[in-house]
């Protein structure tokens, strides 16, 4: 039987400051028809809640004793050894060659398609039980599949608004030649053909991201939570990277303070970059994001603010570069909502604290 239009609604339905039988608040109880956007929010509120109802009944009990430092220690090897397989080829070439680049990718892409036994490996030991399947924990599946390639990868060139408009009013291509290049399989038997391009914008970021990413997290995420694991994932990626002063310093490519100084830099932008691939892997569940972004930020290098301030065109350059910047920070949760992808992403089944990061 439909309820009365006067029965007294409960509490849950009635907004804060909102009055008892205020058109529109309480449709449910009152009868009266809800709206398109009354029905959306309802429906949305009620899958949240039945959701968040089954994952905290499957998560249990209490992680085991010791798994941080299982988890700690894991990571670690994992990122050791994928340091150490770029070294097991011992060459007096130097990282650019071919035939370098060429060997690494063969240790490289082992070392990559082991990487998931070490998360099998410490599921085991530790005895964390998991809902969701080891590739889906990983970023690997089908759900949500189309936003988590296509939403990322627009809020990261949102990000780099400015050295987007810097390149385009540097190239001296205009628009359609650039779309004829862009469709021409020339180009990318050129791209494919080159050695540098293929492990800056393919093998190294799919490689980077599996590893550092899609295995370590799902082991971080059950001790440290998914806001701390965010920042702390990105130290061991950004540790990987001092093995570039090995190479600086055997080749003399400039002086001890230099190279240190470096280093320093690009520890500091690969873990905050690291942070951020890290935020979009536990936002949308995907692995394939974090990859495409990877690629993205490897093809356009740090951006040249420098260059840009001695721009002819500095005043629109720069606004660009301010208007990109506070776009990504307006945009960055709702182009990163879990319920994009499907909520809630299967690494963030991991931990008993949703946050905001996976909700």
């Amino acid at each position: 039987m439909r309820p009365s239009q006067t029965q007294t609604c409960p509490s849950t339905c009635l907004g804060p400051g909102r009055a008892q039988g205020e058109a529109g608040v309480c449709a449910r109880c009152s009868g009266a028809a809800p709206g398109p956007v009354g029905l959306a929010m309802t429906a949305v509120e009620e899958v949240r809640a039945s959701l968040s109802s089954v994952e905290a009944d499957s998560r249990g009990s209490a992680p085991p004793d010791g798994l941080c430092w299982v988890s700690v220690l894991s990571c670690l090897l994992l990122a050791c050894s994928y340091v150490g397989s770029l070294y097991v080829w011992k060459s007096d070439l130097p990282r650019d060659h071919p035939s370098v680049i060429k060997r690494r990718f063969t240790s490289v892409l082992i070392v990559s398609g082991l990487s998931p036994v070490f998360v099998w490996a410490w599921k085991e030991f530790t005895g964390i039980q998991t809902g969701p399947c080891l590739l889906a924990l990983m970023g690997i599946r089908l759900e949500g599949l189309i936003p988590a390639i296509i939403l990322p990868l627009l809020l990261t060139m949102v990000l780099f608004l400015g050295p987007l408009i810097q390149l385009a009013m540097d190239c001296p291509w205009g628009l359609i030649d650039g779309i004829k290049v862009a469709v021409d399989p020339r180009f990318w038997a050129l791209c494919m053909s080159d050695m540098r391009w293929l492990r800056n914008q393919v093998v190294a970021p799919l490689t980077e991201e599996l590893v550092f990413r899609a295995c370590m997290l799902p082991m971080l995420v059950p001790c440290a939570g998914p806001s701390t694991a965010i920042f702390t994932c990105p130290l061991f990626f950004g540790v990987a990277h001092f093995h570039h002063v090995i190479e600086l310093l055997r080749f003399r490519q400039g002086t001890i303070s230099g190279i240190f100084l470096s280093a320093v830099f690009q520890f500091s932008y690969t873990a905050v970059f690291g942070a951020y691939t890290a935020f979009i892997f536990l936002r949308t569940g995907h692995l394939v994001g974090p990859v495409l972004c990877h690629s993205f930020c490897n093809y356009m290098g740090f951006p040249a603010v420098s260059t840009a301030l001695e721009h002819p065109h500095r005043f629109t350059v720069l606004s660009f570069y301010v208007l990109g910047v506070l776009l990504f920070l307006l945009l960055l949760f709702p182009m990163t909502d879990p319920l994009f992808y499907g909520w809630p992403t299967p690494v963030c089944t991991l931990t008993s604290t949703l946050g905001s990061v996976c909700s």
